[in-house]
Order: structure tokens, then C-alpha cells, then sequence
């Protein structure tokens, strides 16, 4: 059992690591691959959304892990 949790924590935490780096703070995604971008604040929309979803997802899924493994 807690070597699944282990390892499940582990993927966790490379994802998360992954979900966050590829976020850029002030411009867009297609930034991140060589699009322009405005230099203001807007909504999110599109995969930008999508990953900020699933930034959050794995954030709580990291630290559900983290306290399961300490009553484990």
C-alpha cells in the first residue's frame, strides 16, 4: 500500500512540476510556442484554462497524497 502511494505521489509531483513550468505569468500559450502575445491580464480561455484546471486538480492531488501518506 505504500509503495502505490509512493509511487502514485511521485507522478503526481513530476506532472505538477511539468503543469506549472509550462504556464508563462502575462502572456498567453501560444506564447510559449512562439506566438505574440499583449502584455496585459486577460481571462484565460481555451488550454490555458484547461491547464490552470489541472494545475489546481493536481495540486489538491498532491497534497490529498502527502497527507495520507503521513497516517500511512
Amino acid at each position: 500500500m505504500k509503495t502505490a502511494l509512493l509511487a502514485l505521489h511521485i507522478t503526481v509531483s513530476i506532472l505538477l512540476i511539468f503543469a506549472i513550468l509550462i504556464q508563462q505569468r502575462g502572456t498567453g500559450l501560444s506564447a510559449t510556442f512562439g506566438g505574440g502575445g499583449s502584455n496585459f491580464y486577460a481571462a484565460k480561455r481555451g488550454a490555458e484554462k484547461i491547464l490552470g484546471i489541472i494545475t489546481i486538480v493536481l495540486a489538491v492531488l498532491f497534497a490529498g497524497l502527502s497527507l495520507s501518506m503521513l497516517f500511512v
